[in-house]
């Protein structure tokens, strides 16, 4: 009898202390991963120059390809006893002077003069044909006005080359003095011929619209994370152009959205129809751009990981240890699989809003806390792991460094804002003054910091200089 009460209390003895040494196994239930499909992205409104040039001796070309042949015509000899054809003889030649355009435009002048005396009764007409050469010079001051390059030429003179003269009541006259009332007129009427030959030479309208639709083009910026970048110009500023070292330069300042999207094309829309040019200096120079840095979630584990490394959490007798964290997002807020070995076994999930601490330049979870599943297993066991200093300190360490993707990102927006080609014949060049971080948003493929840029920005479009 008292073998068999031995063997009771030693039974007891092993199990009871079997059970103060045993550690709790739980299984908590896993949150499914789940992602915003209406992410709502900020767009930038930014300003970039789109500095112009039109070099002179392409102008002259163009110039003298719409001003052609017979330019002048006055077929009715009554009116003012004259009638005149002019013809451009040769080139019109174009040059820079003083910051405004000179011109020489030699002429080929056919008129019929009628000319006699009428006196005392006695009238006495004749009519005469006649050939003459000379060279107008021209000046012309230059805007641009309504898309096109506008000028407004002066008549400064006309040198003859050839003037024959003609005899009338014993005198000699030049044929020009005879002409000279019909040359006033027709001196007005050229310049406005010189005119309108450049604005047809150079309307820039298609040129900028064919640009601005390629720019307008969304882009994928990175494939594998699904990043696009898209544009909507609203509107163009034309600033005072100058006329000096043998071109025409001036700027386009335009205004417009940008927008940084990830996994679908940005929601803007180019209308080229909406688009107005006016003339007046852009209303500012700053150019703001969202660079979108990608952190996957293994690599955002790893960092968390760190922060545990080698460290066993502990209160009184009870302690934890973290060997392995996972990372997803669920419904806005980012998940934290903590596997844990020590009084408590398994793996247990936090959750909590992610935010960016601009003093550590870090990742933090706000409101971060257990997951209701989990925090539920974990106070059957007490509530030390769930509100006690293990919790705080385990919440604490759920933070990680973006310092290294902040650089990168700061050197991609660079590689974009210098010498970048998004499409042939379109160069983008500029600075960036400061980045500044902005959304954190959760992707089924990574967590993406959003990046806000400024700086100044110029795009050059070849075909227009």
């Amino acid at each position: 009898m008292k073998i068999f009460n031995l063997v009771i209390l030693t039974t007891c003895i092993a199990t009871l202390l079997s059970a103060c040494g045993t550690t709790s196994k739980i299984a908590a239930l896993k949150p499914e991963p789940s992602y915003a499909t209406d992410i709502v992205y900020d767009k930038q409104i930014s300003y970039a120059n789109i500095p112009l040039e039109i070099q002179v001796a392409d102008l002259q070309n163009q110039t003298n390809t719409h001003l052609s042949g017979l330019i002048y015509e006055d077929a009715n000899l009554e009116d003012d006893k004259v009638m005149l054809k002019v013809w451009k003889e040769a080139p019109i030649i174009i040059r820079e002077a003083n910051g405004r355009l000179a011109m020489e435009l030699p002429l080929k002048i056919w008129a019929k003069v009628k000319y006699g005396i009428d006196k005392f009764g006695l009238s006495v007409y004749d009519t005469r044909e006649v050939n003459l050469n000379g060279v107008i010079k021209l000046n012309s001051a230059v805007t641009v006005h309504n898309w096109k390059l506008v000028t407004q030429t002066q008549i400064e003179g006309i040198d003859w080359v050839e003037s024959p003269s003609i005899v009338i009541a014993g005198r000699e006259l030049p044929i020009t003095y005879l002409i000279n009332p019909v040359l006033s007129l027709f001196k007005s009427k050229l310049a406005k011929k010189v005119d309108d030959a450049i604005a047809q030479s150079f309307d820039i309208k298609p040129y900028v619209v064919a640009a601005l639709e390629q720019l307008a083009k969304p882009i994928e910026v990175n494939p594998t994370y699904k990043v696009w970048v898209g544009m909507q110009p609203l509107a163009l500023y034309a600033s005072p152009t100058t006329v000096a070292n043998q071109k025409i330069s001036f700027n386009l300042g335009m205004k417009a959205y940008i927008e940084t999207s990830i996994n679908a094309q940005p929601s803007l829309k180019f209308d080229k129809t909406q688009l107005n040019l006016v003339p007046n200096t852009l209303p500012s120079t700053d150019f703001s751009l969202s660079v979108a840095n990608i952190i996957t979630y293994p690599n955002a584990a790893a960092l968390v990981q760190q922060n545990f490394a080698g460290q066993t959490f502990s209160s009184g007798k009870r302690a934890v240890t973290i060997n392995h964290i996972d990372l997803w997002g669920k419904e806005g807020k980012l998940i934290v699989a903590l596997n844990m070995t020590g009084t408590v076994n398994g793996t247990f999930y936090l959750s909590g809003i992610p935010k960016y601490d601009a003093a550590t330049k870090e990742v933090y979870l706000e409101g971060v806390d257990f997951v209701l599943d989990s925090k539920n297993k974990l106070l059957k066991t007490g509530d030390w792991l769930v509100h006690g200093l293990i919790a705080k300190k385990i919440q604490e360490s759920c933070r990680f460094s973006i310092a290294e993707y902040l650089t990168n990102g700061q050197k991609t927006a660079a590689t974009y804002l210098n010498g970048y080609q998004p499409v042939k014949g379109i160069h983008v060049s500029g600075a960036l003054t400061t980045m500044q971080p902005g959304q954190l948003i959760l992707t089924p493929q990574a967590i993406v910091s959003m990046l806000e840029a400024k700086g100044k920005l110029a795009i050059k479009v070849d075909g227009l200089d």
